[in-house]
């Protein structure tokens, strides 16, 4: 996939390369202090002022990648900024562009009620230590003249978390953020990132304890016709793990679980929310705490998956991989009993294999352990259509009407409806990201470019009902209360 941070993204994933390597080889210790000089040897600067600086970028990344945060704050939300490369990104938010005739009517300097504006030699100036960002000169300015500057991470944050301290540096309010990721990918800069727990899943690995893996439904696709789940599950044994399990298991357990609760709610009137994303949770529970009873009690696929699995061996760790960066909040959110110990991205676990030498290979489309349905999770919509199954299998005759919200704008928008009483629908489904799990931030191909493979590899699965093959799989048995 062509992405607009690919060097970054370069950078991130050797970053976690070497400390992989450093983990499997137990020498991790003695060995990240020299991260910083192996990939930046100088003598001269590859993208920042001088090579001091990018060494200190490393080094911060160095702490993501083990977990920790960078430059030693203390902090438990996943996503976190790199100080010293934020100092890269412009403070002004408003700019005068050449476009500034400099008129008489002087209209920009009128509609300033800070003194910000002063008439250069050429055109007009901002002080940006005056400007207040109230906008108003650039409405009043006849030849739209001056640009506003927002920056990337502020612009496409959905619930207006981040603002800058004194210096200009990104300052993310943890009582706001709902760890969508957003952000991460659309600092030009690579200045904010999340933790990584590569680390104490390989120390756990390599101390022989039990780990298994649970591979998202979104993953079916990602990475071309020919990775199937059974490639993923072959990888992930030569790398360490127990086993691998598909978390469309989990999406079946959950549209179980969510078709009962919604089918007492619409029998008795009551508008109810989905509660798998853990982004739209998030969402509820930091901007609409009044809406929290209408949220759904169900648990995620993924702490589904993670029940299933402890009830067979309780010692187990339980590690999901995936595109979600809220997955990684959801899995150290210790009031869920049960749900995954940790969370990984596509990147953070190929960084794991990589370091061992192993690469997804093709391999027949052989595995499953989800109706069809429960693979669909992770589509935009998919929610609904496992639920409207489970209400087709279980004899109910609900036709409920339901939004799905594709995207943080169109469940901010669903959630006012439903605050003020007026949702049009019966529930809500609730998809942060565009396109539904397959759009998540830390995805390997866009929902577009990954549709014809995860279409193809669906297509091959068998016919399985959703409440069969729970029943099968004795994973109908699993309490999935959140």
């Amino acid at each position: 996939m062509v992405t607009n941070d690919a060097a970054i993204l370069d950078i991130k994933h050797q970053v976690m390369l070497e400390v992989a390597k450093l983990a499997w080889e137990g020498k991790l210790e003695e060995g990240r202090d020299d991260i910083p000089y192996k990939l930046i040897p100088g003598p001269q600067a590859q993208f920042r002022c001088c090579i001091y600086k990018e060494r200190e970028i490393i080094r911060q990344r160095v702490r993501l990648a083990e977990g920790k945060c960078p430059a030693g704050q203390d902090s438990a939300n996943v996503v976190q900024v790199i100080g010293a490369a934020c100092e890269e990104c412009p403070i002004a938010s408003y700019l005068v562009t050449d476009n500034c005739r400099k008129c008489m009517g002087k209209a920009c300097q009128n509609s300033c009620r800070f003194g910000a504006i002063s008439m250069g030699e050429h055109h007009a100036y901002i002080d940006p230590n005056k400007c207040k960002e109230c906008g108003k000169c650039a409405q009043a300015c006849p030849y739209n003249a001056i640009a506003h500057l927002e920056r990337p991470c502020k612009k496409v944050c959905p619930v207006d978390a981040i603002t800058y301290d004194e210096y200009g540096i990104c300052v993310i309010d943890e009582q706001k953020c709902i760890r969508c990721g957003q952000c991460i990918h659309n600092c030009p800069f690579g200045a904010i990132g999340t933790k990584a727990d590569i680390v104490e899943i390989i120390n756990a690995i390599r101390a022989g304890k039990r780990v298994v893996a649970m591979a998202a439904p979104a993953t079916e696709g990602q990475f071309g016709a020919n990775i199937t789940m059974a490639s993923w599950r072959t990888a992930l044994k030569k790398a360490g793990f127990a086993d691998m399990v598909e978390v469309g298991l989990g999406g079946d357990m959950t549209a179980a679980a969510e078709a009962a609760e919604w089918a007492e709610a619409y029998k008795e009137g009551k508008k109810m929310t989905t509660s798998c994303c853990p982004a739209f949770v998030n969402m509820i529970e930091r901007h609409f705490p009044a809406l929290k009873g209408n949220m759904s009690t169900t648990a995620s696929p993924m702490c589904g998956v993670s029940r299933w699995i402890k009830e067979q061996d309780p010692e187990t760790i339980t590690v999901f991989i995936g595109p979600c960066i809220a997955k990684k909040s959801e899995a150290k959110d210790h009031n869920i009993p049960g749900n995954a110990d940790y969370a990984l991205t596509y990147g953070e676990i190929r960084s794991m294999m990589y370091g061992k030498g192993i690469e997804l290979e093709p391999e027949e489309n052989s595995y499953q352990a989800s109706s069809v349905f429960g693979k669909r999770f992770g589509d935009g919509g998919g929610v609904t259509a496992a639920v409207v199954q489970c209400f087709k299998e279980m004899g109910e005759d609900i036709a409920p009407q339901v939004m799905k919200c594709s995207g943080a704008a169109e469940c901010r928008k669903a959630l006012l409806l439903m605050k003020a009483g007026r949702l049009p629908a019966d529930f809500i489904e609730g998809m942060v990201c565009e396109g539904g799990c397959v759009g998540g931030p830390s995805k390997n191909m866009t929902v577009l470019e990954a549709k014809k493979f995860r279409d193809s590899l669906i297509s091959q699965a068998d016919g399985r009902r959703v409440l069969e093959n729970l029943e099968s799989l004795g994973a109908d048995k699993v309490s999935m209360h959140r």
